[in-house]
């Protein structure tokens, strides 16, 4: 019975200690939430201004620039999978990994070969471990996200873009990212970068609301050629910034969870414990009145 209470102790200990780890990592990622959206907040403004001034563009111009025209045979096609690069994060990454395999399977079905860049030590753990191959690979700065990071993906899938499919570059590029949506939501976004599809409709325009008229110096072309990198960086940026925040507010919901159990597995503990020294208690009490009884009676 001793050596029953001495297991019910040792797993208490352990649980308060996983308690203790677990509410300390809650807490560390309820302060990086906040830092993660205030960057997300102050890189707004800057991609709304871009994506407009390239609506206007491709809105108001009628030139066929690469970057926004529809290749009539689309053979190769990139996904770029932006995961973290640690875990303790509930499905975070394996939801995002699931919908980047399943846009890849819809693209096969449309006849054309998937190529990945991934960003994040999950997924490329995930695909090392798989035997699958990618193009690129960016690590280390999925917890907050450097600009210089979003422009070395950038120029990566441009250049690949750039070069298209006939020439072992590709035709379309996929982002597939988590998207921060509340603190108890993170949904999976899949958003195709390029060929360019400009979907800038956050507000709808007030009735009185006049367009300007839009003239391009020194033309549309050069325009578009100057801005389209920026809103690519933008874009990627963007997304490692939501990924990010999304990361952090996974990583507090699954270390609260951690906590509640740690809680349940205390107080489960707790009442074994104290049921086996209770019976221990009895017994002790059981053998003392016999041994009394016994002694009375063999006066």
């Amino acid at each position: 019975m001793g050596a029953q209470l001495r297991v019910y102790k040792q797993k208490i200990s352990s649980a308060q200690t996983t308690k203790k780890i677990t509410k300390a990592m809650e807490l560390i990622a309820a302060s990086r939430i906040q830092k993660a959206m205030a960057r997300v907040r102050a890189a707004s403004p800057f991609a709304r201004a871009v994506t407009s001034a390239v609506s206007a563009v491709a809105t108001h111009s009628s030139i066929d620039h690469p970057l926004t025209t529809e290749r009539e045979n689309l053979r190769r096609s990139a996904v770029v999978i932006f995961t973290s690069d640690r875990g303790l994060a509930g499905a975070f990454n394996s939801q995002i990994l699931r919908e980047g395999l399943e846009l890849a399977e819809l693209l096969r079905s449309q006849g054309k070969e998937v190529v990945f860049y991934l960003v994040g030590r999950k997924a490329v753990g995930y695909f090392q471990f798989r035997r699958m191959p990618s193009v690129s690979q960016w690590t280390g700065d999925t917890d907050t996200p450097q600009f210089s990071t979003a422009e070395e993906i950038s120029d990566a899938v441009l250049e690949a873009y750039r070069a298209g499919g006939e020439n072992d570059g590709v035709d379309e590029i996929h982002l597939v990212y988590n998207r921060f949506v509340s603190m108890m939501t993170q949904s999976p976004e899949t958003v195709r970068l390029l060929p360019l599809e400009v979907l800038e409709a956050e507000e709808a325009p007030a009735q009185a609301e006049v367009y300007p008229l839009y003239e391009f110096e020194p033309d549309a072309e050069a325009v578009l050629d100057a801005l389209l990198p920026v809103y690519v960086q933008s874009r990627i940026f963007n997304a490692l910034l939501q990924s990010s925040a999304a990361k952090h507010a996974a990583t507090q919901k699954a270390m609260k969870s951690a906590s509640d159990n740690a809680d349940k597995l205390i107080t489960d503990y707790t009442r074994l414990r104290n049921n086996a020294r209770q019976a221990e208690i009895t017994q002790q009490i059981a053998e003392i009145v016999g041994g009394a009884d016994a002694l009375a009676s063999g006066k």
